[in-house]
């Protein structure tokens, strides 16, 4: 039993080291190919320009704020939803809808995003076009509603595991004190989870922020800085994707890698801002 468990202990040991090996050989992998920009001083300068190939401009601040704006109006959308379902699977819908609800946000998890894409654009891009924003429909808004839904089911299932984690003595008491389930999801189960809650938040905030198929097919792919959400916009995982850079040197190519960086860099900050916020109390 013993030899077992030492087996299974140095597998995961293995895997823990292969996959922080994995992070930092590409996070030295774009810093090296992004060093001329750095060491040039054109980095800071890329993320404050416009897209102009035309004029030899290279600017990645569209792309930014297309991002942040897709990924921010995504997660405003789904945090309430993902709450609600993760409040009523864990103790507010009767005993035999939770676990159809658990298994029905399992499916969605599992479907792929292309499908959740081809659904955006026969449905809701044309809907959007003719009832809400005009234009071609393909905007920010759209993007940021499907993305909300491909979120959704990692939120839940997070702040499911975490509510559940509460300890079950604890749970009991509040039922032999005649608590109600709002008073124990109020007063025991949400000041017990947060640190899971806080977690699943930053998750669903890191996937919409790196998702490159829903803004590559939804969001219009416009390269000029978007003013409202009923504009087009450019992501920068979707802006990876689209640019095709033949001159290796140059500064096209290399702003590929100035999105790259971005993108780790904002990742790298969000499990920092988590772990000190929550104290690093997340298993």
């Amino acid at each position: 039993m013993r030899k077992a468990d030492s087996r299974q202990e140095s597998i995961l040991l293995a895997a823990t080291i292969g996959s922080g090996t994995l992070v930092i050989g590409v996070f030295f992998l774009m810093l090296h190919l992004g060093w001329p920009l750095l060491v040039s001083g054109q980095f800071f300068s890329l993320l404050f320009q416009e897209w102009r190939p035309a004029e030899g401009i290279y600017g990645i601040y569209p792309m930014l704020v297309g991002s942040i704006a897709i990924s921010l109006l995504a997660l405003v959308i789904s945090l309430p939803i993902s709450l609600g379902a993760a409040f009523s699977a864990t103790l507010l819908a009767p005993f035999w809808a939770r676990s159809f609800l658990l298994l029905l946000v399992r499916y969605m998890a599992g479907i792929p995003t292309v499908v959740y894409g081809f659904v955006a654009v026969f449905f809701l891009v044309p809907f959007m076009r003719e009832h809400v924003t005009g234009g071609s429909g393909f905007t920010i808004l759209a993007a940021a509603i499907v993305l909300a839904i491909l979120i959704s089911p990692t939120m839940i299932i997070f702040f499911v595991n975490g509510l559940n984690s509460v300890s079950r003595s604890h749970r009991l008491a509040v039922d032999a004190l005649g608590g109600r389930p709002t008073q124990k999801l109020l007063y025991l189960l949400i000041p017990q989870a947060w640190p899971s809650l806080a977690a699943g938040t930053i998750m669903g905030l890191g996937r919409a922020m790196g998702d490159t198929l829903i803004s590559l097919m939804v969001a219009g792919n416009s390269i000029a800085v978007p003013e409202t959400v009923t504009d087009s916009a450019r992501t920068l995982t979707a802006h990876i994707a689209l640019v095709i850079a033949a001159d290796f040197s140059g500064m096209e190519f290399m702003s590929i890698f100035s999105c790259g960086i971005v993108l780790y860099i904002f990742t790298v900050l969000s499990v920092g801002v988590i772990r000190l916020s929550t104290g690093n109390k997340i298993e």
